[in-house]
């Protein structure tokens, strides 16, 4: 299981849903909770939460913790 899954499941398990898109290489969260996020972060285009590899041997991670987490409880 990758931290994309990882962190949907466990946001699931407390009862926050979050809807994921993603641009290559970004992963945008679109909405939290059913209320859609309109605000960019670290895009042109969404609020990126986490960034895909682009080569061989790199591992998905997050744009800033602090940032993604502090957005989900202002969205609650």
């Amino acid at each position: 299981m990758n931290l994309i899954d990882k962190f949907v499941n466990r946001l699931n398990r407390i009862g926050i849903e979050v809807t994921l898109i993603g641009n290559y290489p970004w992963v945008y969260m679109d909405t939290v909770n059913n209320k859609q996020i309109k605000e960019n972060f670290r895009a042109n285009h969404g609020f990126t939460v986490f960034f895909e590899p682009i080569c061989k041997g790199q591992k998905v991670k997050f744009s800033d913790r602090r940032t993604v987490f502090r957005k989900i409880r202002s969205m609650l």
